[in-house]
């Protein structure tokens, strides 16, 4: 074989080796995604989240059908994520599904930056013009219930439980993070709790429920009453 030949069937060899590892990396990118056809227990859990936080009413059978494709492109629109209806690394850390990738959340893990964001945007939402300990207070009332037996055990679950909070219905929810709320969320995460465990928080002003009067209160921040 001449020099010139064995010099070209290098360069071949070479350009096929790299588009091996180009469509290695492609197919390694794409695994977390799950899409209509998909199937097995990570979709069983996009649906279960899905059905528990009202978005999803079909069976939980693992597979990624038409209705799963619609009640994740809901949440997505609630989220202000790409509605896409695909369930891809942002749509599972906002569900508080694990990706396998840094900064992903576990089921019941309180950090991660799936968790923080979204603690972020509840704080953003529900504490907007608080004075800064108020906001803190908020994010760590979303953490206190995380760890008590009578709320779900994921920052992700406790938000999205029907009926929480009023934000996730009037789309305070879905408006831009203030920056404050994520050095907030940040705090909270890291053990701050200016509400001294409280699991309830209200408006005064506001509150139109017999019930949250009657929760014990533990410190007044702002507007917000917060309660065990």
């Amino acid at each position: 074989m001449s020099p010139e030949r064995r010099k070209l069937v290098l360069a071949l060899a070479l350009i096929f080796a790299v588009n091996i590892f180009i469509i290695a990396l492609a197919q390694h990118a794409s695994a977390e995604l799950y899409k209509k056809g998909s199937s097995g227990p990570t979709v069983s859990e996009i649906q279960t989240r899905l059905k528990n936080w009202g978005y999803y009413a079909g069976s939980v059978d693992g597979v990624y059908g038409s209705q799963t494709e619609k009640a994740v492109r809901w949440f997505q629109q609630k989220n202000g994520l790409s509605a896409d209806g695909q369930a891809g690394d942002e749509t599972l850390a906002a569900l508080g599904i694990p990706t396998g990738k840094a900064g992903s959340e576990s089921g019941g893990s309180q950090g991660g930056s799936g968790s923080l964001d979204l603690l972020a945007r509840l704080i953003s939402a529900e504490a907007r013009g608080e004075p800064y300990e108020g906001q803190v207070a908020v994010g760590a009332v979303v953490l206190n219930r995380v760890q008590h037996p009578s709320f779900p055990s994921s920052v992700a679950e406790v938000i999205y439980q029907p009926g929480a909070f009023s934000c996730l219905d009037d789309g305070q929810f879905d408006e831009p993070v203030a920056e404050s709320a994520y050095r907030a969320a940040r705090d909270a995460v890291n053990g701050w709790d200016p509400s001294y465990g409280a699991i309830y928080y209200f408006n005064p002003s506001t509150a139109t429920s017999k019930w949250i009067w009657s929760r014990p209160l533990i410190v007044n921040i702002g507007k917000h009453r917060f309660c065990s």
